[in-house]
């Protein structure tokens, strides 16, 4: 069984065909069950959107999450409802508006390669959202359900952090866009760059209990670029007991989600790879539980980037 059966998995029958009954049902034509962590991309030519999904959909209480792919002056417009927003300007350039009223422009990182931090806004509950591209851009708009901190703002680089972590072929880069202690409801950001052929994610760690100070409960969401777009990663997702126990390949304007368990990250050989993960839980605790198979692995401060409980 690859994932589980009551997820959507893929029998691998053993019985009736067995492989080659597989192999005939591919011949045919015969649709494959894809993981239902994966969210591939999937570009509208009218819209711009290539992801968009909702807590209903995916089974989850928190996170929800939509990409755009905009040209210069293509323009989102979102009502407020009662959920949080947070607007991540991946490449390019956008200015905003919030309730009929300019909040700002958000921009400064003109492609991944370029590096730097990117533009992100928070928009707190209840208030109408329009973000119009001042050059291409790729706009991640992130949302969870409102929480006890309502506010709404451009977020200042002086309030993200960027973190070297790891050593060898764990090295990565780590920008905290959005850190737990950063004023929002419910929302957390985090971006990665892992180099070809690293590991990132990593040692393997969970945050699916609710056990303070120890652990958080968070939804966590990866959205995949690379800087090759033919390049992809490998992501597995596994519980101690195995019921779930996925590897999946994401390519680039991939999402992949983790609604629980242990997860770690490999960069292809020969593709840099880049994810912006948003997480959301009943708290804004980045608390999390290594694997204590791997634990021996950590070579890096835990504690960097959670900031204070909230």
């Amino acid at each position: 069984m690859v994932g589980r059966a009551d997820r959507g998995g893929l029998r691998l029958a053993c019985g009736q065909g067995g492989s080659h009954g597989l192999r005939a049902a591919a011949a045919s034509g015969a649709a494959l069950v894809v993981s239902p962590l994966l969210v591939r991309s999937a570009r509208d030519g009218r819209t711009g959107r290539s992801i968009a999904f909702n807590p209903a959909e995916a089974g989850w209480d928190y996170i929800g999450l939509e990409v755009h792919s905009l040209g210069p002056g293509d323009r989102i417009q979102r009502p407020g409802d009662e959920r949080e927003l947070a607007v991540v300007l991946v490449e390019g350039g956008a200015a905003l508006r919030v309730q009929q009223r300019e909040l700002g422009t958000l921009g400064g990182r003109r492609a991944l390669s370029a590096g730097g931090l990117p533009g992100v806004a928070v928009i707190g509950p209840g208030q109408d959202l329009s973000v119009t591209a001042t050059s291409d851009a790729c706009v991640v708009l992130a949302s969870a359900p409102g929480g006890p901190v309502r506010d709404t703002r451009i977020v200042a680089e002086g309030e993200m952090r960027v973190e070297e972590r790891g050593d060898g072929p764990t090295a990565r880069r780590v920008q905290h866009l959005l850190p737990p202690d950063a004023v929002a409801g419910r929302l957390i950001l985090v971006e990665v760059f892992t180099p070809a052929g690293n590991w990132s994610s990593y040692p393997p760690h969970k945050h699916d209990t609710e056990d303070p100070p120890n652990e958080a409960l968070l939804e966590e969401t990866y959205f995949y670029r690379f800087a090759d777009p033919r390049g992809f990663a490998l992501q597995r997702i596994y519980t101690a007991d195995r019921l779930l126990d996925e590897t999946i390949a994401a390519n680039d304007g991939d999402v992949v989600l983790v609604p629980r368990g242990y997860h770690a990250v490999a960069a292809a050989p020969g593709y840099d790879c880049y994810y912006l993960n948003v997480m959301a839980g009943p708290a804004r605790r980045w608390n999390f539980t290594t694997d204590p198979d791997h634990a021996w692995l950590m070579n890096w401060d835990p504690t960097l980037g959670r900031g204070a409980p909230r």
